[in-house]
């Protein structure tokens, strides 16, 4: 007998895009909070990601900490580097398991899979396991990074998106898109429809760590990078390929096909 949320899925076909990376930054959990996770803000986005998936999408779900613990911040302040950002990496598989409880209420099955061994609250992640679970319907939380100190959880989102084949890398951040300047101090700056990773590159425009960049380029894996606070985005990201939602970060032969 299936799962909860394994039953009823929708049409793929009908989908833009069929197996997706999101990463979520732990500050997109904290709403209007200055620490931690605001339960208004874990419920929307639980709700756009169990209609995406039981509309067909395979989703695998990248995670940070930054609303728990941000290990770089605490070793610019001292601390070992690996001791912090293996606290950070624990901060992450907090949010997970939130993640996957506020999913799991909405009745879909969601697997969590940390890079580090917890087995008592998690799976470890074997790539071709999160496969399975993704084929089966289930929501994929990857947590704990790539499990090495050093490394961000970008890198881990663009490694993870590489190694499941997804077709897409959306990053769910608190602004509409990449934009010029910081939107937040600077009011003339532009937002970009449409970037290359080499004009991202070289521009230095703040979107992802450069390993990330890097990586999504060299494997021609497309970025878009939207505000995840605007409800309905994601929906409308996986099921209708709506261009005027963020910004698209494509390599320069996939320019054309994306502007098309």
């Amino acid at each position: 007998m299936a799962a909860v949320g394994e039953t009823s899925r929708g049409e793929a076909g009908a989908l833009a895009y069929h197996r997706v990376l999101l990463k979520l930054s732990g500050e997109a959990l904290l709403g209007d909070y200055d620490y931690g996770i605001d339960p208004e803000v874990i419920g929307q986005l639980a709700a756009e990601v169990a209609e995406v998936s039981q509309a067909g999408c395979q989703l695998a779900i990248v995670i940070g900490g930054g609303n728990l613990f941000r290990g770089a911040g605490l070793a610019r302040q001292g601390m070992d580097r690996v001791t912090a950002d293996q606290m950070g990496m624990l901060a992450t598989v907090l949010n997970a398991l939130a993640l996957q409880d506020a999913i799991e209420r909405l009745g879909v099955v969601v697997r969590v899979m940390s890079a580090l061994r917890i087995n008592q609250v998690c799976e470890d992640y074997i790539r071709r396991r999160a496969e399975r679970h993704l084929e089966k319907g289930r929501v994929v939380v990857l947590a704990a990074g790539t499990g090495n100190p050093f490394f961000t959880t970008d890198t881990a989102a663009s490694l993870r998106a590489i190694e499941i084949n997804a077709q897409v890398l959306l990053k769910g951040t608190k602004v509409d898109g990449v934009y010029s300047a910081d939107p937040m101090t600077d009011h003339q700056a532009v937002r970009y429809e449409c970037l290359t990773f080499d004009e991202v590159l070289s521009r230095n425009l703040a979107v992802m760590d450069q390993t990330a960049i890097v990586m999504c380029r060299d494997h021609n894996l497309p970025l878009r990078v939207y505000d995840v606070r605007r409800q309905g985005a994601l929906r409308r990201i996986i099921m209708e390929n709506d261009r005027t939602i963020g910004t698209a970060v494509v390599c320069a032969t996939g320019e054309e096909t994306w502007r098309a």
